[in-house]
């Protein structure tokens, strides 16, 4: 295979990205929902919740989509600092921001082991070896 081919179809998505995605957007929902018990439960005014809960999720979301930069990798560890702080006010937000930090940091490492193991693979395959 000469230098200039391209990689096989789909080896340049990235999996790291995928995969802290997914975990961002799943994410963004659950804490969307914790506005309404915030409210409900908690008794913590809705002009309070809404600009929180909401505003988490809706940087979930947009977050989700600003993956192809290394910043937002940074920005998605801040994210789930702020789910897991939700939790001041609905106790069960420590719980789901620990599990929603515990998948962020798998997708994250898993995934760019996975980057590095492809590049690899592809750079040892470009050697002929």
């Amino acid at each position: 295979m000469s230098d200039s081919a391209a990689a096989p179809a789909g080896a340049t998505r990235s999996p790291r990205r995928g995969m802290c995605a997914a975990v961002l957007a799943l994410e963004g929902i659950v804490v969307a929902l914790s506005t309404p018990v915030m409210v409900a439960v908690s008794d913590v005014p809705l002009g309070t919740a809404a600009p929180v809960g909401l505003g988490v999720a809706a940087a979930c979301l947009v977050l989700a989509g600003m993956l192809r930069s290394e910043a937002a990798y940074a920005v998605g560890w801040v994210v789930q600092v702020a789910a897991f702080a939700i939790g001041v006010v609905v106790p069960m937000m420590f719980f789901l921001g620990a599990v929603f930090a515990l998948l962020w940091g798998t997708a994250y490492f898993l995934g760019r082991r996975i980057e590095r193991e492809r590049a690899a693979a592809y750079a040892a395959h470009d050697d002929g070896g």
